[in-house]
This record gives structure tokens, C-alpha cells and sequence, in this order.
């Protein structure tokens, strides 16, 4: 595998919107995403975070609401949604 590189997407305020791992397919026509994986909102607090193999979703996935809460707790395997997924409201509480 290629060397893993560290790209950051801001968005037009300047604020950081995703910091990922990727590194250039073999015959150069794309970035891969592999390894970590964040996103932010605009006002710099956390949107979600999880990691890619190989450029699909896989393993442990969280979302979070604006207030830092836990709003989506869940697994990936190879880019399909695994397991069953739980979700919370913006005050913690678990949802049905």
C-alpha cells in the first residue's frame, strides 16, 4: 500500500471541516481514504468520526449532536451498516 497522507477540507469560513487518512490509488487517478476519519461542523465542534479501509466506512462510527452529545453509536463492515445501531436524543436519552 502507498503512503498514507493527511488531507484537511476546510470549509469557506476557514473552519476545518474533515481531517482524514488517504493515500493515491496504484495507478494515480484518486485519492483512497483509509485510517481515521473526523468531521467537523462549521463552529469547530464534532460532527462525527470513524475510519475508512481501503475506502469504505468500517468499524466503530459515532455521530454527534451540536451539543457534544452521542447521537448515533454503530459498526461498519467494509462499508455496509452492521450490527444494530443505537441513537440518542440531544439530551443523552436513548431512542426506541
Amino acid at each position: 500500500m502507498a503512503e498514507l497522507d493527511i488531507a484537511e477540507v476546510f470549509y469557506a469560513s476557514g473552519s476545518l471541516r474533515y481531517r482524514y487518512s488517504r493515500y493515491l490509488a496504484a495507478d494515480g487517478s484518486r485519492w483512497i481514504r483509509h485510517g481515521p476519519f473526523v468531521a467537523y461542523r462549521e463552529d469547530g465542534t464534532l460532527a462525527s468520526e470513524g475510519t475508512y479501509e481501503h475506502g469504505v466506512e468500517h468499524g466503530v462510527w459515532k455521530d454527534f449532536h451540536p451539543n457534544g452529545q452521542l447521537a448515533a453509536l454503530g459498526n461498519y463492515d467494509h462499508g455496509t451498516e452492521a450490527e444494530n445501531w443505537a441513537y440518542w436524543d440531544a439530551d443523552g436519552r436513548l431512542e426506541a
